[in-house]
């Protein structure tokens, strides 16, 4: 779909979309082109009983007059409170309205009012944005999808007086949009044709925005000490990955240059069974997007690049499938992570904080950065506790919590901050090693992010955010369709672009 932003005026074919305000007044590209088919629209909209409500649709099929196909009126609510997330909702809700309707090409006539917090051309490019968002379609194994079934949109038209600060924010924002489908490429894909080779061919194609790859097997974990990674792995035909990415984007020389400034960490384990402690048949399917930490990180990555962000950055990504074979580690097996550490293996379908315990050393070892940010779907009781509304977040430092929450709620991409009292520290206590990799049913996801605090150095700024319920959707929405999500990469693009660029 090509997206593009003009001068307003009437469009001679396709879907006009024009603006209705909360209260049901008309924008000024709506009344004038009700004044060309002689007030259809303003009919329509009393017999639907418009309010303007954020989203309301109300169409005129085959308007008298034009060689339109449809117009169609969408509330914004009160304009002045139409923020940026607002307005991608806006572009998303059309799309998706029009996607089934088999349009070539959508012109949406977005007025100059006055104005809120946003500013008109960022809205304009954040209601483009939203359509865009909205297209992502994951139909590569349909092979029998009738053409009709498929979403016709080719060209989308903004029509705006600020076109051209509405063009240029747009480009940022569609690279960032880049980075949001990788991720939810990444989550879709069966855990067949994604493991940890495949997915690190994948990370590898990066190279081609400037990013160093690095990609690690097996031989080189062992040597390092890696024994939490690969003992989730060592049950699985397919050999265990570690892949690191760094763009260094950092402009000017000096030290801070030559550093690395934030890492991000994920977890990819491309397919959960649960090892030896084996899940539930029902549902075990939706275990291909346990890797959706990784996959956020990957997404971020290109993203950062896309972009050219002014920041040198290293994504870190454990790949593991965990199987449960002959060789599988058991309940009760105790394991030597890279920091020396010893833990003792309780469930073996607790096993992201195993990948992650290795992971997190070896970024800290390796690229020393003063931050470091994990993601992870760690654990079911998140879930419980939050929904599939936001992620939570664990950190050792308030001020890095409260960015990533500022972050959130600019992006959509929310969070929650949870406790991190020591006592929690007592539920993993082991009696024959230095620590159990779970805590038990009460605060899991709380004693799971203890156990990963145990592998950050002091002086590190550190945070772990559980995705579970946030990397994939069982339902539509206007942003994203059902499916996986690509959570992450916006909320972590915001904060690199909001406390660590420059």
């Amino acid at each position: 779909m090509k997206i593009s932003f003009t001068k307003p005026g009437l469009p001679e074919t396709g879907v006009l979309v024009v603006m209705g305000y909360e209260g049901g007044e008309l924008s000024e590209s709506a009344k004038a082109i009700d004044k060309v088919i002689n007030g259809s629209l303003a009919r329509a909209a009393k017999i639907a009983k418009f309010k303007g409500k954020l989203g309301e649709l109300v169409s005129v099929l085959a308007p008298q007059g034009t060689k339109l196909e449809r117009i169609v009126l969408i509330g914004t609510g009160k304009p002045e409170k139409l923020d940026l997330l607002g307005a991608e909702k806006l572009g998303g809700t059309i799309y998706m309205a029009l996607s089934a309707k088999q349009p070539r090409t959508v012109s949406i006539a977005f007025d100059q009012f006055d104005e809120g917090e946003s500013r008109v051309w960022e809205q304009a490019a954040h209601i483009a944005n939203g359509a865009l968002l909205r297209s992502f379609r994951f139909d590569k194994y349909r092979t029998k999808e009738e053409a009709d079934k498929k979403p016709s949109i080719r060209a989308l038209k903004i029509l705006t007086p600020s076109g051209g600060r509405a063009r240029k924010a747009f480009e940022q924002l569609e690279k960032v949009a880049g980075g949001v489908f990788l991720t939810r490429n990444l989550v879709s894909e069966p855990a067949n044709i994604l493991y940890p080779e495949s997915f690190a061919n994948i990370c590898q194609e990066l190279t081609e925005l400037g990013v160093e790859v690095d990609v690690m097997g097996e031989a080189e974990m062992k040597k390092l000490g890696m024994g939490a990674l690969l003992g989730v792995g060592q049950g699985s035909d397919r050999e265990s990955k570690m892949v690191t990415m760094r763009w260094n984007g950092q402009q000017g020389k000096g030290r801070k240059a030559q550093s690395t400034q934030i890492a991000f960490v994920g977890k990819g384990v491309t397919f959960d069974t649960g090892g030896i402690s084996i899940k539930p048949a029902a549902g075990m399917e939706d275990m291909k997007w346990d890797m959706g930490g990784a996959g956020a990180v990957t997404g971020l990555m290109k993203a950062l690049a896309s972009r050219k962000a002014n920041i040198n950055v290293v994504g870190v990504i454990g790949l593991v499938e965990n199987m449960p074979d002959g060789q599988a580690q058991r309940p009760g097996d105790v394991v030597t992570s890279m920091s020396g550490q010893t833990i003792e293996v309780i469930n073996t379908d607790a096993e992201g904080r195993l990948v992650l315990a290795d992971a997190l050393t070896y970024t800290q070892k390796e690229f020393a950065p003063k931050t470091v940010i994990n993601l992870a779907t760690l654990t079911g009781a998140i879930l419980v506790s939050l929904g599939n509304e936001r992620a939570g977040v664990f950190a050792n430092d308030d001020e890095l919590a409260d960015r990533l929450k500022a972050a959130g709620e600019k992006t959509g991409d929310k969070v929650w901050p949870f406790p991190m009292d020591a006592a929690y520290d007592e539920q993993i206590k082991s009696q024959i090693a230095d620590m159990k990799n779970t805590g038990g049913r009460f605060g899991g996801s709380i004693t799971a992010a203890k156990f990963l605090e145990r592998f950050i150095e002091k002086e590190t700024t550190w945070a772990h955010i559980d995705i579970a319920g946030m990397a994939w959707s069982q339902a539509d929405k206007p942003t994203c369709p059902k499916g996986g999500t690509g959570y992450g990469v916006r909320l972590l693009d915001q904060l690199v672009a909001d406390y660590y660029e420059g």
